[in-house]
């Protein structure tokens, strides 16, 4: 149905040309949007300056933008000339629309992160009251990875580029550089050795601004003042000078994250939960040397707020972790996570365990007698002692046993007795079967990086990278939800027509009286 102001102007009529599966004309009708003035109302004054834009229409814009993947001058072109998206931003046709600069403006100063939580937890709240998708549902957990919107530089290149930036300020708040800083930046590419590379280019750094210091009041140099603090900082971080910490001058919130063992990136990485209805429920946003799961139980408590009740998680082997299953466990919900090699080192072929008992037992019979706890610097662990009398005289001894030892001694990690409950469970048909379920995630990565742009930072920093992800959650979730109602639209225009056959054939009096009510 189209709204007041759309009513109020005689071109309206030409909205009628939008066909009713158009995927802007099922959103628009099936979504309200109106929450997002209340969300943002703190963030306008209502007696100061000239009126505000209204954040509706802005965000819509911005949705537009990440839905069609365009950038600011576009959506705003494109806005102006497509009826669908006229009607989707609740516009008269003749209407004008923003400059793109506001909305870039009001991305960056209104939209703050928690407002898009707010509202991609507002937008599934609606599907689940509507009933598109269910309230009780098994939801996924993944990682997918963005590069940086910069290149990676080593850190002898970033000391550098640090240096040109110090003297270049100095030269603009004081008219030029002193004869006494020496300027010949060390050529660290002649260098064979990238270790001494580092340390000669941090030695002539150190040395640089050390000297700028003295010849001048840093105080009254801010530009100048804040490189030197900038450079500091950088440097007391041991992880920059194993190539672990700062990589770029241009994004220095970018990391290194790795893929796999042998492939890395550098960037950030977007984790999100989704339902089996392919909606996103939550999105946190983190650099590339992010830890998954790391902030799992933030997002399974947002993904509750939007009212779903969680019975399964899905995720792959990162997410093996005992904390993160007592998680899921007091969820009242079971988790489907294949085992991890890294959290259970147990040969299975070898070695089973009795919960019921706390006892462990070899392929040859033999059984634990007793435990006893062990700790070191690095790990928690349990101490097995199987029953001298019974490894003494085993056919397999000089292959079990090693030393002086007459029993053989198993350790395992203090999480290990449970972790091999989960390790029984996963070789079920029904583990298996219900896993299949988690490849649709794959999907959802390649959609929101080919189609969205989310392969790519679009602007620099957490913050922006943050932004940029959720944004992109709200708008293939959109897109998902305007294909679910038209699924369900061709679904009962189908019923319907196969009750029109079935009374045609069986009394034409009840297809007529169908068809007046």
């Amino acid at each position: 149905m189209l709204n007041q102001s759309k009513q109020l102007s005689f071109y309206t009529e030409l909205y009628n040309k939008i066909p009713e599966n158009h995927t802007l004309r099922l959103i628009n009708d099936f979504v309200d949007f109106s929450f997002v003035n209340e969300l943002l109302e703190n963030s306008y004054s209502k007696y100061y300056g000239r009126p505000a834009k209204e954040p509706e229409l802005m965000i819509k814009l911005l949705f537009l933008q990440y839905l069609y993947n365009l950038s600011d001058e576009r959506v705003m072109e494109e806005a102006s000339l497509n009826l669908a998206y006229m009607y989707f931003l609740g516009i008269n046709p003749e209407d004008s629309l923003p400059h793109p600069s506001l909305l870039a403006k009001f991305r960056v100063h209104r939209l703050q992160e928690f407002t898009l939580d707010e509202v991609l937890t507002e937008i599934i709240k609606q599907c689940v009251e509507h009933g598109i998708i269910k309230k009780t549902a098994g939801i996924s957990i993944d990682t997918t990875h963005t590069q940086a919107n910069t290149f990676r530089a080593t850190p002898e290149r970033v000391m550098k580029r640090l240096a040109k930036k110090l003297f270049l300020h100095l030269e603009e708040e004081n008219g030029d550089v002193c004869d006494t800083v020496n300027q010949e930046i060390p050529n660290y590419k002649e260098m064979e050795n990238h270790k001494e590379a580092k340390a000669t280019m941090k030695t002539y750094l150190e040395e640089t601004m050390t000297k700028v210091e003295e010849i001048i009041e840093v105080e009254k140099n801010p530009k100048t003042k804040a490189t030197i603090d900038l450079a500091r900082e950088i440097l007391k971080d041991p992880k920059f000078m194993e190539s672990k910490g700062v990589r770029s001058i241009v994004d220095q919130e970018a990391r290194v994250g790795h893929k796999s063992k042998t492939k890395d990136f550098f960037g950030y990485k977007t984790e999100y939960m989704m339902t089996p209805e392919l909606l996103i429920t939550a999105v946190n946003v983190a650099n590339g040397a992010y830890v998954d799961g790391k902030m799992f139980n933030e997002l399974l408590e947002q993904t509750k707020k939007a009212g779903l009740t969680v019975e399964e998680l899905y995720g792959d082997k990162a997410y093996f972790r005992k904390n993160i299953l007592d998680c899921i466990k007091e969820t009242n919900a079971k988790a489907y996570i294949p085992v991890s090699e890294m959290a259970y080192r147990i040969d299975e072929e070898k070695y089973s365990y009795n919960k019921d008992s706390d006892e462990w037992f070899c392929a040859q019979g033999n059984h634990t007698i007793r435990k006893n706890y062990k700790k070191t610097k690095h790990r928690e662990a349990y101490r097995y002692y199987f029953e001298k009398e019974t490894c003494r005289n085993c056919p397999i001894r000089d292959n079990c046993i090693t030393g002086k030892a007459v029993g053989k001694i198993l350790e395992v990690g203090v999480n290990t007795p449970e972790f091999y409950e989960y390790s029984q469970q996963q070789k079920a048909d029904e583990f298996k079967e219900k896993y299949k379920k988690r490849a649709s995630l794959e999907g959802k990565n390649g959609e929101m990086k080919q189609f969205h742009g989310l392969d790519r930072a679009r602007g620099y920093g957490l913050k922006s990278m943050a932004t940029q992800a959720k944004l992109t959650a709200l708008a293939v979730n959109l897109k998902r939800i305007a294909n679910i109602l038209s699924s369900l639209k061709a679904r009962n225009k189908l019923y319907f027509y196969f009750i029109c056959e079935f009374l045609n054939e069986n009394n034409y009096d009840q297809k007529k009286q169908l068809k007046v009510a």
